[in-house]
């Protein structure tokens, strides 16, 4: 189904004319051109999202409404202190019931927001999975132990991206219709049965964005990927060059928003908006690691593919080696074993030549399979880069628009103080 992301309100003839005001325009011309451009409304508590026919998010409302810090006792007497949020949905006036309930509403913590996107990460991994806002406040990326994780604007801004996840993901057609996300707005006690019922664990890789792994043998799996397949698409080589740029682009300008937080006092009027924007930002920044987990899916079905055709060529040349077609090795166990027990009889060669053909006949299908597999992850996983990188563009638009708008406005009180300053200095 074709998807239609909504843009930015601005009208391109102005834009054109906004580019001919000389350098020296004051600011006060400069917010004139702003308002123009986009009519001016604060910015989203959280990005962007399409509606489109058939997703949860066009029926339902979805809502974190509130947020909780609770104190709880362990087994081993000690106090567990964390934050729960409070998920509301309600249907839409003129709409069915999607989930079979007209309201609903329970509490999460963010560890269960954090097993959800793990259990689509590994179900839907040709899907750009939506980030969750950081766990814990950052400023350049680096964790700051002066930093309060229970300080009230850090806790709302969290709930602000948390109730964000949720309705992309009910924004998503597939991923709306999964009955472990129904669930996750519905179950509050059962919840967490039903996911470890799935069995998703035992599919768990490292993929980047991902909280745990599984077993050794698929770590090792992943690890090797990257570096023996003998050939990467190049499409999804790019993709990666891609989301290290954006990702870069999104880093520096995060660091040097944390120079200018030194200024804080001079513009804490705006930091609220500010904050609402560096978060948007790192949003986007981690949804890179979001894109790479599909690459790196897509590089372990590839050295799948590979591993299979190297055994069928293998078992090929044993079955041509048999037959007598093809020479065999100077040295060989096979070759050495004739010497030392005499020669194999015409029975054996037979039998092990029947053994062999099974193998090949289980290897061909094991490299049809694991290349319709290869094949069908790259067409979807293609699909879900197009919508990303649809709704990024739109995304990055309003925001960067905010911002801009933002920064007139900082400018603007800045002279104004300049001004004020400037007239106290004359008086004297």
């Amino acid at each position: 189904m074709a998807e239609s992301v909504e843009s930015p309100e601005y009208n391109p003839a102005i834009i054109a004319d906004s580019a001919a005001v000389p350098v020296t325009s004051d600011v006060d011309e400069l917010s004139k051109i702003a308002a123009k451009i986009r009519q001016a409304r604060p910015p989203r508590p959280c990005v962007q999202l399409t509606i489109q026919d058939g997703t949860l998010l066009e029926a339902m409302e979805i809502n974190v409404s509130e947020q909780e810090k609770r104190t709880t006792q362990t087994a081993m007497g000690m106090k567990d202190v964390y934050t729960v949020y409070y998920v509301e949905t309600r249907v839409k006036d003129g709409t069915s019931k999607p989930l079979g309930e007209e309201a609903t509403s329970l509490w999460r913590r963010y560890s269960e927001f954090e097993l959800l996107r793990n259990y689509l990460l590994v179900t839907y991994s040709h899907v750009v999975i939506p980030p969750l806002p950081e766990k814990r406040a950052t400023i350049m990326w680096q964790q700051l132990s002066t930093v309060d994780n229970f300080d009230s604007e850090f806790i709302e801004r969290r709930r602000t991206g948390l109730e964000g996840f949720l309705r992309r993901v009910a924004n998503h057609h597939k991923l709306c219709q999964d009955k472990i996300f129904h669930g996750f707005l519905q179950d509050e006690n059962g919840w967490k049965s039903s996911v470890n019922a799935s069995g998703f664990q035992a599919k768990m890789t490292i993929l980047p964005g991902s909280v745990n792994v599984n077993k050794q043998d698929s770590r090792l799996k992943s690890l090797n990927a990257a570096f023996r397949l003998k050939k990467p698409d190049k499409r999804f080589e790019d993709l990666k060059n891609y989301c290290t740029n954006l990702q870069n682009n999104i880093t520096a300008l995060l660091k040097l928003r944390a120079f200018f937080i030194s200024y804080k006092d001079y513009i804490d009027d705006f930091m609220s908006e500010e904050e609402l924007i560096a978060d948007q930002l790192k949003e986007y920044a981690s949804f890179a690691d979001a894109v790479r987990s599909v690459c790196r899916k897509q590089e372990m079905l590839q050295y799948e593919v590979e591993r299979a055709e190297e055994n069928l060529a293998a078992k090929t040349q044993l079955r041509d080696q048999l037959q007598g077609t093809v020479p065999t090795k100077a040295f060989s166990w096979r070759g050495l074993s004739s010497k030392v027990f005499g020669p194999e009889t015409d029975q054996v060669k037979e039998m092990k030549l029947r053994q062999v053909k099974d193998q090949i006949q289980e290897a061909e299908e094991q490299v049809t399979r694991t290349q319709k597999e290869a094949a069908e992850f790259v067409e979807e996983a293609l699909k879900e880069i197009e919508r990303f990188k649809k709704t990024k563009t739109a995304d990055l638009k309003e925001i960067f628009i905010n911002f801009s708008v933002l920064q007139i406005k900082i400018a603007k009180k800045g002279i104004a103080t300049w001004m004020s300053t400037k007239e106290c200095f004359e008086k004297m």
